[in-house]
């Protein structure tokens, strides 16, 4: 009786096995695809399940177009529940490629094969409807030098969609330039649409490179849809033969830092030859680099020399893709501000590259710049109101009765001028009074308020930092060093100072703005004059 149980037990075991795992089953829904297309992998489950594991795929494929689809179906008077889950998968090379057993619940799925068929290289010509073509502007390049590639996918027939792609090979990095441009061109009397992809390529080792033909993988058609057209689209498929390139170590004469290119120009957009001392005067050099990239381009500078300080805006960039490779335009202004009169020489900017093409070291240079410094240009002397007053008229007491209609019409003068001279009176009796006594007169006295002009109100409602450095100089002095020497709060010369930063090295702008309009709130604190010194002459009006 006992081995009768195990056997029925046994057997029964064994029905029950291909019933359970039927119940978790995985296809894909093509067993032969090309290089670069990509399959779908149906997992169907009646597992409680909500996701599953595809870490194993992504040793071989590419993974991506998750999507999950559950139903319920009463079958026999039983609920059965199903989820159908699918996956984009693009192998990652061409031949045969295994796809894993997965984990789905307490099931697994069987391992399947895949057929990766190589994509077909079509050559360059009219009897082909489809074709790739992949250039490079260098075939020898150096170490690290950037080399331009071009991509065009030429096709004839109507593309309903397509993917075209270009694989980085090892030892270099490969990154996409700019958006693709669409044209039309004619061959052997055939018209193309043309896509062009354009691409950076930067070898990081010297020796043989073999850079993998660029492909496409698309479907073609009438270009209609629905149902009654789907027999109508069919796969279309094309790449470009690999292309090898023979990349040269850095010379050992090469000039440091390496920068290898086709061609370097540089030149002076402006060069001032006078200048004052204080004053700022602005040089702008171009510099055009054929053959790199922004990220390659040296940053032009000028030195400081004894009795010029350089202060450099930000460099205006701009990357062009030129004639199948990089080329790169970048213009810079300085601004030369001398300390001195007299002759200043700053010397040119100078680069060294390696040129590319005939394999040999150049360097660019700029001549030097000859400042005729002039002084600083000094503010106009304020004219004395009692200086400018007319005299009083004298007294006429021996004016005959004829001289009367004289001194009727000199008579509103006089007035005009006694008036004047008893506004004078009283604004030194004013400081008079204010004046400190003799005990204080050598004690350092208060800085003097001046009220906010109203050019500088205006000017610190914006953030033209020029604009702001115009109204305080027009306020303080000849130049903003000549206002900081006059201001008694250490707050203003700070923003000042932060100002010219701002304008001339790397300071923010916009915390400069804050910083001025904070500190100049209250209006400009200039020192009193002669502060601090006691006055060796006696006073014009002694106290008593």
């Amino acid at each position: 009786m006992r081995w009768r149980l195990a056997a029925l037990a046994c057997l029964l075991l064994a029905l029950a096995a291909p019933a359970a795992s039927a119940q978790t089953r995985a296809w894909l829904d093509r067993a032969e695809i090309t290089y670069g297309e990509t399959v779908a992998l149906n997992i169907s489950t009646d597992q409680d399940v909500a996701e599953i594991d595809y870490a194993p795929l992504r040793a071989q494929f590419d993974v991506g177009g998750q999507s999950v689809r559950r139903s319920f179906q009463l079958v026999n008077g039983q609920a059965r529940r199903t989820s159908l889950f699918s996956v984009g998968l693009r192998p990652r090379a061409p031949g045969l490629a295994s796809v894993p057993a997965l984990r789905v619940g307490t099931a697994s799925t069987a391992p399947l094969r895949l057929v990766v068929l190589e994509p077909a290289v079509r050559p360059a010509s009219a009897d082909a409807d489809v074709f790739v073509e992949t250039t490079v502007d260098a075939r020898r390049p150096y170490v690290q030098q950037a080399v331009g590639v071009t991509v065009r996918l030429h096709y004839a027939i109507p593309l309903l969609s397509g993917q075209l792609d270009l694989d980085s090979p090892p030892n270099a990095s490969l990154q996409r330039v700019g958006e693709d441009i669409t044209y039309q061109r004619l061959l052997g009397g055939r018209p193309y649409n043309v896509v062009e992809r354009r691409f950076l390529l930067v070898p990081e080792r010297s020796g043989q490179l073999v850079l993998p033909g660029a492909r496409l993988n698309g479907i073609t058609g009438g270009g209609y849809s629905g149902p009654m057209f789907e027999d109508d689209r069919h796969p279309v498929s094309a790449a470009a033969p690999a292309v090898r390139l023979d990349v040269q170590p850095i010379p050992a004469a090469a000039p440091q830092p390496w920068l290898p290119l086709r061609g370097l120009s540089l030149r002076y957009l402006k060069a001032p030859r006078q200048a004052f001392a204080g004053q700022a005067a602005e040089v702008e050099i171009e510099l055009v680099a054929d053959g790199a990239t922004a990220a390659q381009v040296p940053a032009i500078t000028l030195p400081d020399v004894p009795g010029v300080q350089a202060f450099a805006d930000p460099p205006q960039v701009e990357e062009q893709f030129l004639e199948g490779r990089p080329r790169t335009v970048v213009r810079r202004r300085i601004a030369l501000v001398p300390s001195r009169a007299g002759t200043q020489v700053v010397p040119g900017l100078r680069m060294a590259w390696w040129d590319a093409v005939a394999g040999q070291p150049r360097t660019a240079a700029l001549p030097p710049l000859q400042l005729q410094v002039a002084p600083g240009a000094r503010p106009p002397a304020v004219a004395d109101p009692a200086a400018s007053a007319p005299p009083p008229a004298p007294a006429a007491t021996d004016a005959k009765p004829a001289a009367w209609p004289a001194a009727r019409a000199f008579l509103p003068v006089a007035l005009a001028a006694l008036v004047v001279l008893a506004a004078v009176v009283a604004l030194v009796a004013w400081r008079r009074v204010r004046r400190p006594t003799s005990a204080t007169a050598g004690a350092r006295s208060e800085p003097t308020v001046r009220t906010q002009p109203p050019a500088l109100s205006v000017a610190l409602r914006g953030e033209n930092l020029g604009a702001i450095a115009q109204a305080l100089v027009a306020e303080g002095g000849r130049d903003l060093d000549a206002l900081c020497a006059g201001l008694a709060d250490p707050a203003q010369v700070a923003a000042v100072r932060a100002l010219q930063a701002a304008r001339w090295g790397d300071g923010d702008p916009r915390a400069a703005v804050r910083q001025l309009r904070t500190a100049f709130a209250g209006g400009l604190r200039h020192k009193h004059v002669g502060q601090g010194v006691a006055s060796v002459l006696p006073p014009l009006y002694p106290e008593r």
